[in-house]
């Protein structure tokens, strides 16, 4: 490793991936994987240590997801680069990461090269996002949930009555229907079921 070689954290669940991702980096001269993880947590834990000049963050992990990792990076101030991988290109995700400072965004169908790349234009201060996935994001438009409105559709999603989250939120029970109301009438579903799959679908929880 010199001077000039950029050091990488790798962060995916899939020891497979993982593993193929860190041969495949380090065969470059000027990338060298200097720590791996199987979550989030091990990514930012390696991030905080330092000597990981960007991070390749899989979107969907355990524990500690990638953007909660690239939050828990950029609130460390941390001088890194933020790469997410991911395996569905969901815009509502994409418009998230941009939020929390995340420059890189491709899918795992990307070529090593391609993401070596990637990586290099990042760790130069650029911006590389997947074309198909920042034009369905255009498309898409932002999230149209406010925070706390997510908060009742996640919920609403793992199976809470209304009373349950709104003891949960410490709410009262007309107000978690008000904001259910609104989900529903942003979302254009039906019902609340058809709500939470319709945002889980385009990354807006």
């Amino acid at each position: 490793m010199t001077d000039t070689t950029i050091r990488i954290a790798v962060a995916d669940n899939e020891a497979f991936i993982r593993d193929s991702l860190t041969v495949l980096l380090s065969a470059h001269d000027d990338l060298e994987v200097v720590a791996t993880a199987a979550d989030g947590t091990g990514a930012v834990e390696a991030v905080r240590a330092g000597g990981v000049d960007v991070a390749l963050l899989d979107l969907d992990m355990p524990v500690m997801d990638g953007l909660a990792a690239a939050e828990a990076i950029r609130d460390s101030g941390a001088a890194c680069g933020i790469v997410v991988l991911t395996s569905h290109g969901r815009p509502g995700h994409l418009q998230q990461a941009l939020a929390l400072g995340v420059r890189g965004f491709v899918t795992k169908n990307t070529p090593a090269a391609r993401i070596a790349e990637v990586i290099r234009t990042v760790h130069g201060g650029g911006r590389h996002i997947d074309p198909d996935i920042a034009t369905d994001a255009l498309t898409l438009g932002g999230n149209p949930l406010t925070p706390r409105e997510r908060e009742v559709l996640r919920l609403a999603g793992e199976g809470l009555s209304s009373g349950r989250i709104a003891a949960r939120l410490h709410l009262a029970e007309g107000t978690v229907r008000n904001y259910m109301s609104s989900v529903l009438t942003k979302l254009g579903a039906d019902n609340k079921l058809a709500a939470y799959h319709r945002a889980k679908e385009t990354g807006w929880l």
